[in-house]
């Protein structure tokens, strides 16, 4: 992306969009000067980070879950506010943000599935499962960004925060509704034995409604692009 090339629209129309972006206004509004947006991308690796080692730790203690919520709020912090400080400040730095930003992502996704797969919540099969299908609906928004010009952020009007709530509420069920914890059932995946809990059908139901709306969308899509680069006839 040269760095005279118009930046691509950012499509938000999540649930909580209207309320995050003012938010997220104050915020970047009150960061002191020495904040830039660099430090804030850390800061939202670190929470990925956090978050990981909760998840691991509450292999001994369920009450670790506590620090893995701290890391979803620490990973939103920065990850959200790293690109509104600088939209405030107006120190937009499109080639280079875009290619930081979404390389973190990338890096702190990852983190946050295998922590998650490392947690007494889900197994670690069913965790890297949901992980491709993220990944896939991912890949399918860069691509979108590239040719249509438009980075579609929402999807059933679920975001990146969106999600971080949702975890973050299933990992206080999980600490206080004792059953979601003890209830597992035998399973034999490709060959392997498994106790698959209940998360366990919830992350692959997840997965398989990303999968579902990847199909829609790349259906809905081949009409566009045939239409706006139809054959050629010779």
């Amino acid at each position: 992306m040269p760095e005279n090339k118009k930046q691509a629209a950012r499509i938000q129309t999540s649930i909580l969009n209207p309320l995050e972006k003012k938010i997220l206004v104050w915020l970047a509004q009150r960061m002191p000067k020495w904040v830039n947006s660099d430090m804030l991308t850390f800061v939202g690796f670190l929470g990925a980070l956090t978050m990981a080692v909760g998840y691991a730790l509450a292999n001994n203690n369920l009450n670790w879950l506590w620090l893995s919520c701290f890391g979803l709020l620490l990973n939103w912090f920065g990850d959200s506010l790293d690109g509104s400080l600088a939209r405030v400040r107006n120190t937009q730095r499109k080639t280079y943000g875009f290619f930081i930003d979404h390389n973190v992502d990338v890096i702190n996704e990852t983190i946050m599935f295998i922590g998650v797969g490392l947690s007494p919540m889900v197994n670690m099969s069913f965790a890297m499962f949901a992980l491709v299908a993220y990944f896939m609906i991912s890949v399918y928004v860069y691509i979108d960004c590239h040719l249509k010009g438009e980075m579609r952020l929402t999807y059933g009007g679920l975001g990146p925060t969106e999600f971080r709530l949702i975890v973050f509420i299933v990992n206080l069920l999980f600490l206080y509704i004792p059953w979601l914890s003890t209830w597992k059932i035998p399973m034999t995946i490709f060959g392997k034995p498994l106790m698959v809990g209940f998360l366990d059908f919830v992350a692959f139901g997840a997965a398989m409604v990303i999968f579902v709306m990847y199909i829609v969308a790349f259906v809905k899509d081949i009409k566009y692009f045939s239409e706006i680069d139809p054959p050629k006839k010779f």
